[in-house]
C-alpha cells in the first residue's frame, strides 16, 4: 500500500467531511471504503474505529498508520503459515484493488480509469496537466512500455510504495 504524506491524508480527510464538521464520521469512512470496493456494516466499522462517532484528523491519520502498520511475520512454522496465508490474502487484496481501477475489466489500468478512480475519491485536481499525469503515474511502473499497468505492474508498484 502506498504510504500517503500527510498533505495527501489531509485532502482526503477534508473531502470525506462532506458537512464541514471537522469530522469524518462513520457513515463517511464507510462511502469512501464502498467507492474503493470494501463492503463493511457500520457495527464493523464501529468495532474498528473504537468508538461510534466520527474521526477527527489526528484519529484519522493514526487509523490510516494503524493500517499499514499491521502484518508481520517471524521463524516458526505456525507463523511462516500465517505470513503465507497473509501474503496470499494480500494478493487477493491488491487484485480487488486492482478491479477497482481496471473499470472496463480488461486487465489494464489506463490513465483514463485512473483519472475516473481519483475523480470518485475527490482527489482530481484540475490542472490543465492531468492526463499527462496520469500517464507519468503509468509510465514509472509500465516495464512492457504498452501505455498500461497490468496486474503484476500494479502489484509491483503497490508493493514498492
Amino acid at each position: 500500500m502506498p504510504y500517503l504524506n500527510s498533505e495527501d491524508l489531509r485532502r482526503i480527510f477534508e473531502s470525506l467531511d462532506r458537512n464541514g464538521d471537522s469530522l469524518v464520521s462513520l457513515e463517511e469512512l464507510n462511502w469512501l471504503l464502498e467507492r474503493t470496493g470494501v463492503r463493511t456494516s457500520l457495527e464493523d466499522l464501529v468495532s474498528l474505529v473504537g468508538k461510534p462517532g466520527g474521526l477527527n484528523f489526528d484519529e484519522f491519520a493514526y487509523l490510516y498508520d494503524s493500517v499499514l502498520k499491521q502484518g508481520g511475520g517471524g521463524n516458526d512454522a505456525g507463523e511462516a503459515a500465517a505470513a503465507a496465508a497473509a501474503e496470499e490474502e494480500e494478493e487477493g487484496d491488491l487484485y480487488e484493488a486492482f478491479k477497482v481501477f481496471d473499470e472496463n475489466d480488461d486487465g489494464f489500468i489506463s490513465p483514463d480509469e485512473i483519472k475516473n478512480v481519483l475523480l470518485r475519491l475527490g482527489l482530481w485536481i484540475e490542472n490543465g496537466a492531468g492526463e499527462m499525469d496520469c500517464r507519468r503515474i503509468i509510465s514509472v511502473y509500465d516495464t512492457n512500455f504498452d501505455g498500461l499497468v497490468d496486474f503484476e505492474e500494479f502489484k509491483r508498484m503497490m508493493l514498492a510504495a
